[in-house]
């Protein structure tokens, strides 16, 4: 089946007769293309390109300056997903804190952290939420959850959306792109219609994919050949898991707890409604109402790190010049080598 999938992408890339740039859009496809070595298989005019599609990746400094300057905090402990722990700031890291004191809990879940906030009530939980469309809902509904009967536990609420990056990203015209392999974990959630406006407004095919190389390769042969016949439309290729409407009742949870609201990104600035806010019904857990104060401070990358270029296609992580020489995976000088999901931590471990 993938023998027979390859033959129809290098026959269609000869059909084309030129180079074509695609984006996958998730940093879950990323590290699953680089560890299939799905890149050596293609044909040499067939370029993928990473997206801004790793949460931890595109959070700004200013966010982890705010985790840091709450886990300053006596009476506060962290709770956080694992990947955010070594993540370098301006101000340090969680880990570089937990070692002078602070109390930081790697958790599994927003409700690994609500179990942590009943177990110590004398405690001020701050669940740290980073993530897009998969992951708020859970957040969302440990929200809920905490105003019922749990009151010290808070969310320093880090979520963004999906469609106002691309459409950022789209827009800048710096990556130059052909087409789009749009995450299926989000679109479980989201459906398909969220991706519309891409081929309507800039003419570039999208295909949604899972993450086995079949899942992906299929994508990739969607893409080429729409781009072989002059057309420009979303296609399903996760139809297991996919609808062109996503899952009301995680849509309704989200809508129910937060609301829209402009948000910075790592490589991409300011962009309007690409944030998640959470509403006034819910003030007493937002974290962020009496976080201590930290300095105004720019989002882009410090030292040289050019994991905000990574980050919209504009450059791949071996032209930077911190890659594999100050910047490993135990020394990382960005959070693109850092993440589970990061670029130049796939490119470092299997490229």
């Amino acid at each position: 089946m993938m023998e027979t999938r390859l033959q129809e992408i290098h026959e269609l890339a000869a059909r084309i007769g030129r180079p074509v740039r695609l984006m996958e859009v998730c940093g879950t496809q990323t590290m699953a293309i680089f560890r299939s070595g799905l890149r050596r298989l293609l044909p040499p005019a067939v370029q993928l390109l990473s997206g801004p599609g790793c949460p931890v990746c595109v959070t700004p400094d200013s966010y982890y300056d705010q985790v840091l300057a709450l886990a300053a905090l006596p009476d506060v402990t962290i709770a956080t997903f694992g990947d955010l722990m070594r993540v370098p700031s301006r101000r340090g890291s969680l880990e570089s804190a937990r070692a002078r004191g602070a109390q930081v809990q790697v958790v599994y879940s927003p409700l690994d952290a609500l179990q942590l906030a009943v177990v110590h009530p004398d405690r001020r939980m701050v669940f740290l939420g980073i993530g897009f469309e998969t992951t708020a809902p859970t957040t969302a509904w440990a929200l809920a959850e905490a105003a019922r009967h749990v009151p010290n536990f808070f969310v320093l609420c880090g979520h963004k959306t999906m469609p106002q990056a691309l459409a950022a990203l789209l827009h800048s015209g710096g990556a130059r792109l052909d087409g789009l392999l749009c995450p299926g974990h989000v679109s479980v959630i989201t459906g398909t219609r969220i991706y519309e406006f891409i081929p309507r407004d800039f003419g570039l095919p999208c295909v949604v994919t899972g993450f086995e190389p079949a899942d992906l390769l299929a994508g990739i042969a969607r893409l080429l050949r729409q781009i072989a016949e002059g057309r420009a439309t979303v296609e399903n290729e996760y139809q297991r898991c996919v609808t062109t409407a996503g899952n009301a009742r995680a849509q309704a949870l989200l809508a129910a707890v937060f609301e829209p609201c402009d948000a910075d990104w790592r490589g991409l600035g300011r962009i309007p409604g690409s944030g998640l806010r959470i509403r006034n019904d819910y003030a007493e857990r937002d974290a962020a109402r009496w976080c201590p104060a930290v300095p105004e401070a720019a989002v882009e990358d410090l030292n040289g790190c050019r994991c905000g270029e990574v980050l919209r296609g504009a450059s791949t992580p071996p032209q930077c010049p911190l890659f594999r020489h100050t910047c490993t995976p135990d020394t990382p000088r960005g959070a693109c080598m850092v993440s589970s999901e990061g670029t130049c931590a796939a490119y470092y471990r299997y490229a």
